[in-house]
């Protein structure tokens, strides 16, 4: 028995939003059949890709509280990228250097914490 990353589920009040603003972050186009409830990034790609199926859900209620589990991406030029991710609508949260590793923390439009390091 194997277990594999099948999909990253986001609960939103405007998915469409957050679905563009994840499709621009990822440089990846929002699946087909995208609606107002329901919308995935790379669901075209599952068994071809190693990356995970992004997964926005129309949920009303907000999620008290700091999310427990985030994304972290990486990238070759962390200054450009921050700016690159902010001018897509990310709020710019705080920066960290700390075991070797430099990253900044960032929101995405609905709040959700996500990391970028410096690769």
């Amino acid at each position: 028995m194997s277990v594999t990353f099948a999909h990253i589920v986001f609960d939103a009040s405007d998915v469409e939003a957050l679905a563009r603003f994840w499709s621009g972050v990822l440089e990846r186009p929002v699946d087909e059949g995208a609606n107002g409830f329901f919308a995935t990034i790379g669901m075209a790609d599952r068994g071809t890709s190693p990356t995970p199926t992004l997964m926005f859900l129309m949920v009303p209620d907000p999620t008290p509280g700091k999310n427990r589990v985030h994304i972290d991406l990486s990238t070759d030029d962390l200054p450009a990228e921050v700016d690159r991710l902010v001018a897509l609508g990310a709020t710019h949260h705080s920066d960290h250097d700390e075991y070797g590793t430099t990253w900044c923390t960032l929101a995405d439009p609905e709040g959700n914490l996500f990391d970028v390091a410096a690769a």
